[in-house]
């Protein structure tokens, strides 16, 4: 039972982690507060539903078709509607506030073509669900490949923002986006591209939830929320943070749910939440302005 109970909530930290990253390179290095992120990762279950029920394209080989069409929605999205926001923002704080309510907008209207499309009904399709037997445990494939996948994708993306030129680039509008200029690099290229890559993660992770869990064309607001949650909770830009922020969260809501009340994960969340709010401000892994 303790096994099971700890695959499961690596598996759903794995998910939460990935999720997240998107989010926190959006939020951290183009400070755009993206709340159509959850949208996002809904309508790419959807296109690995569609992929897999209607052409039989394994969720795996529909990644090469979701990831990039996450980013070109990103990119375009950033170009014609978040650009001239960029434009005239005063300040941070009124970009911030200027992109919570144009993406609260484009929430509506995503959430509102996969009502038409697809209808409101929770869809899920049958995807290696066979049991594996690990430590002892049984553990569906699926949810394993889910687990596998979050890694890959997860750590090849921070060997990326880590390890090339360009991801050194992208940390620097981060840390320092006025003085990024100076050593030539383009501020606003940076923050599309920023943007672009947090859409192809969200992607990622809408293929990845679709292979093993339910989904709605409104639950987009759920996986919203948790990624915010655990992007404060890492703090806002870090990838380690967001990774193990993640992990954390699905390791206590696998186990709340199983030792206690399945009722209470949610309160259990938001606790976890709240306490590192007063504890840290800026997060586990962020650094404070102080």
């Amino acid at each position: 039972m303790l096994t099971t109970t700890v695959i499961s909530g690596l598996v759903l930290g794995g998910t939460y982690a990935l999720i997240a990253m998107g989010l926190t390179i959006q939020y951290g290095i183009a400070r755009i507060m993206n709340l159509a992120y959850g949208e996002t990762i809904i309508a790419a279950a959807f296109l690995a539903y569609v992929l897999y029920g209607q052409w039989g394209i394994d969720p795996v080989l529909g990644l090469l078709v979701a990831v990039p069409i996450g980013f070109a929605f990103g990119y375009v999205i950033y170009g014609l509607m978040l650009r001239p926001l960029v434009l005239r923002s005063a300040s941070r704080e009124s970009l911030e506030i200027d992109s919570i309510l144009a993406t609260f907008g484009l929430l509506f209207v995503i959430q509102g073509v996969m009502l038409v499309v697809f209808g409101s009904n929770y869809t899920s399709y049958n995807y290696l669900n066979v049991g594996i037997e690990l430590f002892g445990a049984v553990v569906a494939a699926n949810r394993l490949l889910a687990l596998a996948l979050a890694i890959v994708i997860g750590g090849g993306l921070y060997l990326l923002l880590t390890r090339t030129l360009w991801g050194t680039a992208l940390r620097a509008v981060a840390v320092a986006p006025k003085s990024a200029p100076l050593v030539g690099i383009d501020v606003n290229r940076a923050a599309r591209f920023a943007f672009a890559i947090g859409c192809s993660l969200a992607a990622a992770g809408g293929v990845v939830v679709s292979t093993y869990q339910t989904f709605t064309a409104t639950a987009g607001v759920v996986f919203t929320m948790k990624a915010l949650v655990v992007v404060i909770m890492g703090g806002v830009g870090n990838i380690l943070g967001a990774l193990s922020a993640g992990l954390i969260l699905g390791l206590v809501e696998t186990f709340v749910a199983s030792y206690l009340d399945p009722g209470l994960t949610l309160a259990a969340t938001y606790l976890i939440f709240l306490a590192v709010l007063l504890w840290r401000p800026a997060g586990l892994f962020g650094r404070s302005s102080r």
